[in-house]
């Protein structure tokens, strides 16, 4: 009999809504239905989470026992007490048990990773020099293939060829190969998540697509050769769209997945769309990770508001995507 995937869960920033959504996702019996949960939380920080929920919790050091399992990283120091604001301790506090989510995984403990929202100045406040925690996992697992942020809502994804940067550095990223790269990355993640042939729109970076190279070139110099490439390589992918209609097209079924040139571009369409839908998946890593697309909403933090949409459909995608991988 096949076993059950096995899901690496950390409770993400503990100043934030993370431990909260986490001891609701573990509170309800789907979740332990489909996987077994491995929860990477020390027993205080579990404890607060169930506190914050208003739930009680039953887990186990037992990992042959049907409840989720609890894995200490054995963090020193304690757990941040204060809620609601960036620090230091909290951006350390959440790291440490990414780490240890991740040595699980290196170790064939766990086959996925779901986390629930972290706060990048918190993370940054606690050392991390990546624009991201998809550059920083890439650097802790030493990887250095092409990997791209996806945005997943109800089946239809969103790649990006650039993310965390200023506005103003966007259009020096925008190269052929940065564009084709990306499609091939997003075309293998819809493969992956069980789409035969996936279809694929490339927006454009200038308004009206350049307007024929009247409001910039970077569609006529590196846009399209970029998706040109792709085509060549066998990818269905069409574009440059405009980006006030390529959403459009997919909202209409035209398309599975949707390159964009910046983080804002796809952002504000996907949450438009479902903001306590979306999910946002670490693309191109060679481990499955997940987490839910919102952040750490520190305006609501203990008053049991936190909506767990997000956070159930990003761990239904951590077990789909590990049974996919195995």
């Amino acid at each position: 009999m096949t076993r059950k995937p096995r899901i690496a869960l950390t409770l993400g920033d503990p100043s934030g809504v993370g431990p909260e959504l986490a001891a609701k996702l573990l509170a309800e019996p789907e979740t332990t239905a489909i996987a077994d949960v491995l929860v990477v939380a020390s027993p205080d920080e579990l404890r607060r989470a169930a506190g914050q929920a208003g739930v009680e919790l039953k887990v186990t050091d037992d990992p042959y026992d049907a409840q989720p399992t609890l894995v200490d990283p054995q963090r020193p120091g304690t757990l941040p007490s204060e809620i609601g604001a960036a620090s230091a301790e909290a951006g350390e506090w959440a790291l440490s048990g990414l780490r240890h989510a991740l040595a699980l995984t290196a170790d064939g403990q766990a086959d996925a990773i779901c986390f629930t929202p972290l706060n990048k100045t918190s993370l940054h406040l606690a050392g991390m020099h990546e624009e991201d925690e998809l550059r920083w996992f890439a650097k802790t697992l030493g990887y250095q293939g092409r990997t791209s942020e996806f945005n997943v809502l109800d089946g239809l994804w969103t790649g990006r060829v650039t993310s965390h940067i200023a506005l103003a550095d966007v259009p020096a990223r925008i190269t052929a190969d940065a564009v084709a790269e990306t499609v091939a990355l997003l075309d293998r993640a819809l493969r992956g998540s069980g789409i035969a042939t996936p279809r694929i729109a490339v927006a454009a970076l200038n308004p009206h697509a350049g307007e024929n190279g009247s409001f910039g070139r970077q569609e006529i110099d590196e846009i399209a050769p970029g998706i040109k490439r792709a085509q060549d390589d066998g990818l269905t992918v069409d574009g440059p769209f405009p980006s006030d209609t390529v959403f459009l097209k997919a909202k209409d079924g035209l398309y599975d997945g949707v390159v964009t040139m910046y983080h804002d571009q796809g952002q504000i369409a996907m949450k438009m769309m479902g903001f306590d839908r979306g999910v946002t998946v670490q693309g191109g890593l060679p481990v499955p990770i997940t987490t839910p697309a919102h952040g750490t909403a520190f305006d609501i933090v203990g008053r049991r508001k936190a909506d767990l949409g997000a956070t159930r459909n990003a761990f239904r995608l951590a077990v789909s995507l590990a049974q996919q991988d195995r």
